[in-house]
């Protein structure tokens, strides 16, 4: 059954930070939460793991309400909060008894964690000695060392550089298959694409836009053409009333008014006997998506 809200809301005084909030997460995968600074995320997330009350409306995991005692979760959250004068291993031995780890059990998550984010180099280091992107990992394996339920990642891409960012894929991806169920709440948007099936958008407490990511994507009509030629065919798009928005040695973005425009150019490109080696009608990214919903 998964994890369910139900008309959720989050009052504080007379600020409404959370309304009628509505989320079923009822299959494994990652389920994006996003929104502009301020929209209910981060509210949204501490609801769920019961970090703070909600004002009215329903929470459940299974069926049941949830608590910690029902719930094995693990949260990452975006504020960084490893022990800087503590070592690496102490700390994670630390969080592993508090969420009610055995000793040898934590000692093998321990090292198994460490081996596969190739931290282990770092096991009995100071915090403070670590890097940014390093403390993040650390943080990372707080969240997932107890072999969560649910997991909760709230920016887990955040300042990582591409060799770093390509480890935690690839564990998010493994992650997936193990049949875990993982909110990630991000700015990035190229991660959210990557990895969310599902997602919820919010502003300023609303749900602006909710449901399946590639259904909401083919929603929208096809306002951009992506093409690669051999030659250089400007006078072509003139003739065809298409904007250029980039040109890179014959590498064109085109802005179209609409789709059949693209068909009529691949028609005629293909008559006059053109080499084409990409031609893809572009829908527009969640990025793009996300501006016009919040933007304003």
């Amino acid at each position: 059954m998964g994890l369910e809200l139900v008309d959720v809301c989050k009052n504080f005084g007379t600020k409404k930070a959370v309304k009628n909030l509505n989320i079923s997460i009822d299959k494994p995968g990652v389920y994006g939460l996003l929104g502009t600074n301020g929209a209910g995320k981060t509210t949204t997330i501490r609801m769920i793991l019961g970090i703070i009350k909600k004002t009215s409306g329903k929470i459940t995991w299974n069926g049941k309400e949830v608590t910690r005692e029902n719930v094995n979760f693990g949260y990452m959250p975006e504020e960084r909060g490893v022990y800087p004068k503590t070592k690496i291993y102490d700390q994670l031995m630390y969080f592993a008894r508090l969420k009610g780890q055995k000793v040898a059990e934590a000692n093998n998550a321990i090292d198994y964690w460490l081996k596969r984010l190739k931290m282990e180099e770092y096991k009995n280091v100071l915090a403070e000695k670590l890097s940014k992107g390093n403390q993040q990992k650390i943080q990372f394996i707080i969240s997932v060392m107890n072999d969560p339920e649910l997991i909760v990642l709230d920016e887990p891409f955040s300042g990582l550089d591409p060799v770093n960012t390509e480890i935690l894929s690839e564990v998010m991806k493994e992650l997936i298959k193990k049949g875990k169920y993982i909110i990630m709440s991000s700015h990035q948007m190229a991660s959210i694409e990557e990895f969310c099936t599902d997602l919820t958008i919010l502003n300023r407490g609303n749900t602006v836009l909710q449901g399946n990511l590639e259904k909401i994507k083919n929603s929208y009509p096809s306002e951009k053409l992506e093409v690669i030629s051999d030659h250089n065919i400007d006078d072509l798009l003139k003739q065809f009333n298409l904007e250029i928005l980039e040109n890179k040695d014959n590498h064109y973005l085109i802005k179209m008014k609409e789709e059949k425009q693209g068909y009529e150019l691949f028609k005629k490109l293909a008559n006059d006997d053109i080499k084409i080696n990409k031609f893809e009608l572009k829908k527009p990214t969640l990025a793009e998506i996300f501006i016009e919903k919040v933007g304003a």
